[in-house]
């Protein structure tokens, strides 16, 4: 076998791989020598096959097993020897298509490899950690917020008339043609006004509603209604309003703590102020992260592949003509050509995510099936009750895979070079981080 360098260019690479036809000739004897004892023949006993009349036989069969193994042999053994890493699936053709049986293989191989990363001196980083304190302030906003969701309902003055968010205390009978249909009757009803939990414009029409009134609903049942015999039908609820009641929000005592599983005001108070001051330090992390990913950039330099920057500027182009377009599902558009803003925005990624990369590398950083598990478990959430059915089909796609472990990956990464940087902590307002994360937004 031959291996000959045609382009050095940058970090672009081109050989031309020669396989002599003894070479390949050997590879399905080896083949043949191999599955020689289990053949079994007419007029030969088992494993005494003649090698001549085998090859006869299944030579042609194995010739191009052997082409191609013998072509991905030559090519792990260049990158094994070279040390390069392609950056993408290298191109690989034959230049002989008219090759024929006796003929050495002629391959032409081309790819970008990745760039040597340079050392960066971890130590020489210096980052501001935000600590915000979750003051009473805060705690009390976060317990009102708590006392509306576990709002109760009180009667509003007689003959007050229905607001929407107002619970009205309905019976109900549901006709269609004049006949009363199975599940379309219910007594002492409590429906909250504007929930949507009836169907479309149902709610709507008992805005203004008082108690003691009676009041007949005129609505169609949706085209895609569970029950067959409802889809599409224009349906009469005759409605007798019991009550009209006022959302009041809960009073905030030990009473309420119990009901979020605290054993008072007191612990609530403590679990709360704790939820509060982990969300702040979530958000402080992301703005030390964009921080550190800022200081690295600056420091390193290194040429990138361009079809790794390609990819990636066509890959934000896109997103981002999709969040512009939202109505737009599929992908049937015309082509978005990425600017200059999306090229230098994807070096920067591409030329971070190999640093990343290869930092965690050299830490021996590895994603945990547990941390794995709790990823796909998160993501399952996403699609209640058919949590059993996506976690299946992540743990059969290889790319989806991929898409969970990456964020993890780069967020232990970045953990190792923050622990490596000199990191002084600040304490700061609430307002003061709010503005940071903010301005992280404004950047993306």
């Amino acid at each position: 076998m031959q291996v000959t360098e045609t382009l050095n260019e940058g970090l672009k690479r081109g050989y031309s791989i020669t396989v002599s036809a003894e070479e390949l000739d050997a590879k399905v004897n080896d083949k043949l020598k191999e599955a020689q004892p289990d053949i079994e023949m007419k007029g030969f006993r088992k494993g005494k096959v003649p090698m001549p009349l085998l090859k006869k036989q299944f030579g042609q069969r194995l010739l191009g097993e052997a082409m191609q193994e013998t072509i991905d042999g030559a090519m792990s053994k260049h990158f094994e020897d070279s040390g390069d890493r392609p950056a993408l699936q290298p191109e690989v053709k034959m230049t002989n298509e008219d090759w024929k049986e006796g003929d050495d293989i002629q391959v032409e191989m081309n790819y970008e490899k990745l760039p040597e990363m340079p050392e960066v001196d971890l130590s020489a980083l210096k980052l501001e950690k935000m600590v915000v304190k979750a003051g009473d302030a805060e705690v009390d906003e976060a317990l009102q917020n708590l006392a509306e969701t576990a709002q109760d309902f009180k009667d509003r003055k007689k003959n007050a008339k229905a607001k929407d968010g107002d619970q009205v205390v309905i019976d109900f009978l549901g006709k269609v043609d004049g006949e009363a249909f199975d599940g379309g009757a219910a007594e002492d009803y409590p429906l909250v006004l504007g929930s949507g939990s009836f169907i479309p414009g149902f709610e709507e029409q008992l805005v203004g509603v008082k108690a003691g009134e009676e009041k007949n609903v005129e609505v169609s049942f949706p085209d895609d209604y569970g029950a067959e015999n409802l889809k599409g039908k224009a349906a009469v609820f005759e409605c007798t309003v019991k009550a009209v009641k006022e959302p009041v929000a809960a009073e905030i005592n030990d009473e309420l703590a119990t009901k979020f599983g605290a054993e008072d005001l007191a612990a609530l108070k403590t679990q709360i102020a704790e939820r509060l001051e982990a969300e702040y330090a979530g958000a402080a992390r992301q703005v030390m992260k964009r921080d550190l990913l800022d200081q690295l950039d600056e420091k390193v330099s290194v040429d990138l592949p361009p079809s790794l920057v390609e990819a990636e500027a066509k890959q934000i182009a896109h997103q981002l003509w999709h969040e512009d377009n939202p109505d737009v599902q599929g992908h049937d558009h015309p082509e978005v050509e990425p600017t200059d803003e999306h090229t230098k925005l994807a070096e920067r990624r591409v030329k971070l995510g190999l640093l990343l990369a290869e930092l965690g590398q050299k830490a021996e950083i590895e994603v945990t099936d547990a941390e794995m598990t709790q990823a796909i478990m998160n993501q399952a959430r996403q699609y209640p009750g058919q949590e059993r059915a996506f976690f299946d089909f992540v743990r059969q796609n290889q790319q989806m895979q991929q898409q969970l472990r990456a964020p993890i990956f780069e967020d232990k990464v970045v953990d190792h070079v923050a622990e490596q940087a000199t990191v002084t902590e600040k304490e700061v307002s609430k307002d003061d981080l709010q503005k940071a994360v903010e301005a992280l937004e404004d950047d993306e």
